[in-house]
């Protein structure tokens, strides 16, 4: 898509949700099974994804783990987002990168240590090509930040909820 095409639906969507702000609210379902070993099938709409771990980890190193997919989503949005704030705002762009930096301690996830799991830093380096100047470079990243909604996920503490559906097997 161009520029201008982007700016376009960005445009559209813009006034849609200023005029109803409830077609923006919804539930994004996406669907996990484990099939073979530690592979995941995954499904969300029309996508179908494997997830694995390494040999390593007890995987077969069929596809990428969910640290890769968490990592690319954090990254693809920023991505995304900069691209269509550049196009709104008319900032010409010719390369654009984002690199994710996680830091990771690994021995809670095998049960050793008393820390949480996870990333204990996440960092992320913007690379831009632009004829635009630095400074209006970081104003556009800077708006794009605040609208982003993986960087949010990543910022904020958010309600997280188990629910548990035990199925006895047929006989």
């Amino acid at each position: 898509m161009s520029q201008h095409a982007i700016k376009k639906a960005f445009e559209r969507s813009e006034k849609a949700l200023t005029l109803k702000p409830s077609i923006g609210r919804g539930t994004a379902r996406t669907t996990v099974r484990l099939g073979e070993g530690l592979a995941c099938e995954v499904r969300d709409g029309r996508w179908n994804l494997t997830v694995d771990m390494s040999e390593k980890s007890g995987g077969s190193g069929a596809a990428p783990d969910p640290g890769v997919f968490g990592r690319t989503a954090l990254g693809s949005c920023l991505a995304i987002g900069y691209a269509k704030w550049a196009a709104v705002r008319g900032l010409p762009i010719r390369r654009l990168e984002v690199e994710v930096q996680a830091d990771y301690d690994a021995a809670r996830e095998y049960g050793v240590g008393d820390e949480l799991p996870g990333y204990s830093q996440v960092r992320y380096v913007v690379t831009v090509e632009s004829d635009a100047g630095e400074d209006e470079i970081v104003r556009l990243l800077d708006e794009a930040d605040s609208c982003s909604p993986w960087l949010g996920v990543f910022l904020r503490p958010i309600e997280l909820r188990r629910e548990l559906r035990v199925l006895q097997p047929e006989e």
